[in-house]
């Protein structure tokens, strides 16, 4: 397991205040700017050349991956005297395996290789790419299930720092650094379900969590480690908790959507342990430093699903947030029912993508928009993004989309602009055609198609069976 070799940063005395019952009116600490946005991502010694190489720092997740890396590095500059270092893997999509996170109904078993395990982070005053010069070792981790993980290091005087695994982790995906210097904690995990897992991670959206608030509050960019595991219920989170506070437990906020399973089918036969665990999560969390936020759960579309949320789960949550004194998180449920197109049209559970899993983002952001000192919308609510319209886009990300689909076992794309590159990738990031045209068939199975051009960024998940 991990070796504590770097001091937790967050159990300080604003945090003491959050817990002895102080107002969630507006942060008591400071920003967490990122210092990594558009930086190169150095591989053994280069920069990458896989796809682009800021693309792994850009803030977003759009299904690039390196196929395989033990070595890898990023130059911040100069400034920052600690970081709050953070990166995102692809497993089979899960925040962590069945090893770690037991979800009945679905078995995740994702391979070792998919999370970052037993390395070391390490920094640097004068190397030159990642490789060369003089490294201090600041932490050392062991065993690690999660494919979503930050780490708060020392860096004063530094300009580097450096991940030197043990044997390498496929399908890196995403790497952060935030500026910690003056105890700035807009740190968040996403704890959640197939639903979180689906909307938070998986869709390629305009503008997820993190820019939207960035966007309204220009100080702050969070730091976001998406948590989704499909089927689990809040049974399956209190069995794993020892996971979820070792992995995650050194953030500020959890972000919990939980509930669909221990609800499904309409019954309340589940309230009863479904609030005696919701109230073991936010003890855990608390005893963490953590203030959690519970969202109200998702409702479905039940003229395709066949059964609605009951009522008392929807109880059990605004019971649990006031008895708890918890920020209010947002209300998927009214939100969804009002808006039953943002569901998946095969099960009427899920959201749908792109849009359903936008609107989590987006409802996520509103509900933190309390949180944030000097909020704009204060007594402004024709403000574009202020009271209920949506949060203004972030520029250069949102782009006509192309039009995938599949016809038996052909792929078909239509829509790609004169210099637009698709590439199809297995489930373990395996590249299986590059090309712009004449795409083969192909085998049975799940891929991603990625589409990029000089104005165009998507990806998709399709099947074929």
């Amino acid at each position: 397991m991990e070796k504590q070799k770097f001091a937790r940063v967050f159990l300080n005395a604003a945090l003491v205040s959050a817990l002895s019952g102080a107002s969630f009116g507006a942060f008591a600490a400071t920003s967490s700017p990122n210092v990594s946005l558009g930086k190169n991502l150095y591989v053994a010694g280069a920069v990458n050349s896989n796809w682009k190489p800021e693309v792994y720092t850009d803030g977003k997740l759009d299904f690039n991956q390196v196929a395989s890396v033990s070595d890898f590095a990023l130059n911040v500059g100069e400034g920052p005297i600690k970081l709050f270092i953070t990166w995102e893997t692809r497993g089979d999509e899960a925040w962590a395996g069945e090893k770690y996170v037991h979800a009945a109904s679905c078995q995740h078993s994702v391979e070792a290789s998919a999370s970052l395990q037993n390395f070391k982070v390490m920094t640097s005053a004068n190397s030159t790419n990642g490789v060369d010069g003089d490294w201090e070792t600041v932490a050392e981790v062991g065993e690690s299930g999660a494919m979503s993980r930050g780490l708060a290091i020392d860096f004063a005087g530094k300009t580097w720092f450096r991940i030197v695994a043990e044997s390498p982790v496929k399908n890196l995906e995403e790497v952060g650094a935030y500026d910690i210097s003056n105890g700035g904690d807009d740190t968040w995990f996403f704890m959640g379900t197939s639903i979180s897992q689906m909307g938070m991670k998986q869709f390629t959206v305009d503008s997820n969590f993190a820019q939207l608030i960035h966007a309204r509050f220009a100080d702050y960019y969070p730091a976001m480690l998406r948590g989704g595991i499909g089927c689990v219920t809040s049974q399956g989170v209190v069995d794993a908790l020892k996971y979820y506070a070792e992995y995650v437990g050194n953030v500020k906020f959890w972000a919990i959507e939980m509930g669909t399973n221990d609800a499904w089918g309409g019954s309340n036969a589940n309230v009863e342990t479904f609030t005696k665990n919701l109230q073991t999560i936010i003890d855990t969390a608390k005893a963490h430093g953590i203030t959690p936020i519970i969202a109200r759960m998702i409702a479905t579309n039940p003229e395709i699903a066949k059964w609605q949320v009951h009522q008392d789960y929807l109880d059990a949550i605004d019971k649990l947030t006031k008895d708890n004194e918890l920020p209010e998180g947002p209300d998927f449920y009214n939100y969804f029912l009002e808006h039953p197109e943002e569901l998946s049209a095969s099960d009427g559970v899920h959201p749908a993508e792109p849009k359903g899993g936008q609107s989590m983002h987006r409802l996520w952001a509103e509900a933190a928009a309390p949180l944030y000192k000097d909020d704009p919308c204060v007594g402004r609510p024709d403000v574009v993004g202020c009271g209920g319209t949506s949060l203004p886009k972030m520029h250069n990300v949102n782009f006509a989309l192309p039009r995938v689909n599949v016809n038996g076992r052909e792929i078909l794309i239509s829509g790609l602009r004169e210099k637009d590159h698709v590439t199809i990738m297995d489930v373990m990031g395996h590249v299986v055609w590059n090309g712009s045209a004449g795409i083969p068939k192909m085998h049975a199975g799940n891929y991603f198609v990625n589409i990029r051009g000089a104005k165009t960024n998507y990806s998709t998940k399709i099947s074929i069976k």
